[in-house]
């Protein structure tokens, strides 16, 4: 969960000044003010996350303790291919997550008909990777989704226009489901060289080649 912070310094000789800090990660926050709070200068402190609800300082304690025992630090990569041949796409995403203080990765993939062309595919494994988030149970978080498609990461973070009408329907069901869950989407368009993993879930599953699985990766 992302927060920002408002604050009321005083300096050693009794001036004030109003402080708002940007959004930060809320473990990052509780460092910070742990930080103020040993100068024993801060005079009033307003926690606040992106739907400008107010946190005190032991609920936002009570919060962190309480996701570490669930899904958090959410890193996805999403991959689609269309094949123009056969009319079928490969789609997949692997989703790297921290849980109960382990480091653990899902790799997912499927092969789907009915769809038209590639940035539907991308799309379609945008919207994989959040199904599988929401069966992992993940919810209120702030999530990375990183991809090496032009088209879905700048759409979706309203850099560039949605024409086209089919696309206008995945760009709304990805902002229905990610409203739905309280994620809070952050993205990160790479090279595709960069994407490799979820690229290869993808064309492994044009090939027929199914793959789910989670795994504990070494800390």
């Amino acid at each position: 969960m992302d927060v920002k912070l408002e604050l009321v310094y005083s300096t050693p000789k009794g001036t004030t000044v109003d402080f708002t800090s940007d959004m930060m990660r809320a473990e990052k926050a509780l460092l910070i003010i742990e930080d103020l709070e040993k100068t024993k200068r801060l005079k009033h402190i307003t926690i606040i996350d992106r739907y400008d609800s107010t946190w005190t300082i032991k609920d936002l304690m009570k919060h962190i303790e309480g996701i570490q025992t669930e899904p958090h630090n959410i890193t996805v990569y999403f991959d689609g291919g269309y094949d123009i041949q056969t009319k079928k796409s490969g789609i997949g995403c692997a989703i790297y997550y921290e849980q109960n203080g382990k480091t653990y990765r899902l790799r997912k993939n499927t092969l789907i008909e009915e769809l038209e062309s590639n940035n539907e595919a991308e799309y379609a494994a945008f919207h994989l990777a959040l199904q599988e988030l929401e069966l992992m149970g993940v919810h209120h978080l702030t999530v990375t989704f990183v991809g090496d498609s032009q088209v879905v990461i700048n759409q979706m973070n309203e850099e560039w226009p949605v024409y086209e009408e089919e696309l206008s329907k995945w760009a709304d069901r990805l902002e229905q489901k990610m409203e739905q869950l309280g994620i809070q989407p952050e993205y990160k368009l790479v090279p595709r060289k960069r994407n490799r993993e979820a690229d290869q879930l993808a064309s492994q599953a044009l090939n027929h080649i199914d793959i789910t699985s989670v795994m504990e990766l070494p800390n």
